[in-house]
């Protein structure tokens, strides 16, 4: 099958969060299995290229002409890699804004790179199926299923939408849609309009073959109220067509037996290596060696809300009573840098932190360190906690979308589980938790077997892959011609008949 992937950002060419990731690690698991995978990204500064394969395609938005060029990169691990290249709207310090704001034309920028995919599969690659990530490229199947509906080329051609992330949509005001060139036919109810404004993930919703999400709790959270950023009642009413696919690893960079960021490589067979991890990271963090023996929890995230650190302040007092060290590394809002530079200070022999992202550093976080704490309000997917698992380090996590789907709860009266997990989404839900994972930790037959059960799991990309190989059949079936009067409420755009806010 020949696959086409559009997206924002992926490895190894761009990167901001773990959408780049997943584009990488399942285009491979892709290629892997015998599949022609092609990625089509925006050329950002530092992308190099190997061909121009077209030097300039006509795109219009609104009342204006564009005409970036179609670029390939070189390929990796059977990857093929093309760009819209356009330097005016692509070649900036960020991908999406500065650290103040997003930029302001984000939505002609991707309404630009959207309609510079479809002229890509027309001229230069034409897929058998689309995979669109996110609102950036959500444009792709309202385009497909209206402007290009009678396109000979392309108009049949199946598409599939993972949202990664709900609570961002591609929200921008009621005038963009003119600006970006879209009929003002779609801003209804069952198109592009969210309580006036132009919400363009909800049109990627409404007009796409299949929605994806990247775990099966995730999948029914965003159905309700309080996880569905105001389009519960559009995700309802297209469920029939939503399928929760959980986020594979790369196991070939994330794992402690070929880790090349760690002290030493160690196995579930073998675990010395795991100490000298351990006191690799204390060194690391500037905590004293005595410490060895003290369970060492590790965090490495973005500091938000969303996060759960709302909960982490709540009970920070609490928890540092109890006999444990933090290694914590991360950046973000700034009450929460604070919180934990004040607790680095009043405990400086127990807590370290540093602020920022390094790649290699969050590598020896996840050997080094005996727990991974993750008190998310909400969570796709995450990638952590799987990572966690494969090094031998316990997970701790509240019970939410892929972390509820990855980490099992340990029962002290069977001895099963991989992790301990907390439902209510309160700060002494998290505490007894831990205090769960401390205890357990103290006794050390137990606490290898949860390591051991945990290091077994197989969360690669391959049983993700055949996943989603098996949705874009699906996805094709639908668009093969039927007889008239037989689209059971799927009109013949290839979205629902109804629809809500």
């Amino acid at each position: 099958m020949k696959i086409l992937f559009v997206a924002s950002e992926g490895l190894p060419y761009s990167k901001t969060g773990g959408l780049a990731d997943v584009v990488e690690g399942l285009a491979k698991a892709l290629a892997a299995a015998g599949h022609e995978i092609c990625v089509f990204l925006p050329r950002y500064r530092g992308n190099k290229i190997v061909s121009t394969l077209i030097s300039s395609v006509t795109v219009g938005l609104g009342t204006s002409l564009r005409f970036p060029a179609i670029t390939e990169g070189a390929p990796v691990e059977r990857v093929r890699y093309f760009f819209c290249d356009d330097p005016d709207y692509f070649d900036r310090d960020g991908l999406y804004g500065d650290k103040k704001e997003d930029f302001p034309d984000n939505a002609e920028r991707f309404a630009e790179f959207s309609r510079a995919a479809i002229e890509m599969m027309k001229r230069v690659w034409l897929p058998d199926v689309v995979h669109c990530h996110d609102w950036q490229t959500a444009l792709v199947p309202v385009l497909l299923r209206t402007q290009h509906a009678k396109d000979p080329v392309v108009r049949s051609l199946p598409t599939v939408l993972t949202i990664h992330n709900l609570a961002y949509q591609g929200l921008f005001p009621a005038d963009t849609l003119e600006e970006i060139g879209l009929s003002k036919e779609l801003f209804t109810m069952n198109g592009l309009e969210f309580f006036g404004k132009l919400n363009l993930l909800k049109g990627g919703i409404e007009f796409t073959d299949y929605i994806t999400t990247v775990s099966r709790r995730y999948a029914r959270e965003i159905q309700t109220s309080e996880y569905g950023a105001g389009l519960e009642g559009v995700i309802r009413n297209r469920a029939d067509r939503l399928v929760g696919i959980l986020n594979g690893v790369d196991y070939t960079i994330w794992s402690p037996e070929a880790d090349r960021f760690i002290a030493q490589n160690y196995s579930v067979h073998n675990l010395e290596g795991k100490r000298v991890c351990k006191k690799n990271l204390l060194e690391t963090f500037g905590l004293p060696a005595p410490n060895i023996d003290k369970p060492l929890i590790g965090i490495v995230s973005r500091f938000a809300d969303q996060k759960g650190f709302d909960l982490v302040a709540e009970v920070a007092d609490s928890l540092m009573q109890e006999d444990l060290s933090l290694a914590v590394l991360g950046t973000g809002d700034a009450r929460y840098e604070k919180m934990f530079a004040a607790l680095a200070a009043k405990y400086p022999a127990r807590v370290g932190l540093k602020i920022g992202f390094d790649e290699k550093l969050g590598h020896k976080v996840e050997a080094g360190a005996d727990m991974f704490l993750m008190p998310s309000h909400y969570e796709p997917c995450g990638l952590s906690q799987i990572y966690s698992l494969r090094y031998g380090t316990v997970p701790i996590v509240r019970a939410t979308g892929g972390l509820d789907d990855t980490v099992e709860d340990y029962d002290p009266k069977t001895k099963q589980g991989t992790g301990f997990k907390f439902e209510e989404y309160t700060g002494r839900a998290l505490l007894e938790r831990v205090r769960a994972a401390l205890k357990t930790y103290r006794e050390t037959a137990s606490w290898r077997s949860i390591m051991a059960r945990g290091m077994a799991k197989d969360f690669s990309w391959k049983a993700s892959a055949e996943s989603y190989v098996a949705l874009y059949e699906q996805a094709r079936r639908l668009r093969i011609p039927k007889p008239s009067g037989s689209s059971k409420g799927i009109t013949s755009e290839g979205h629902a008949t109804k629809a809500s806010h």
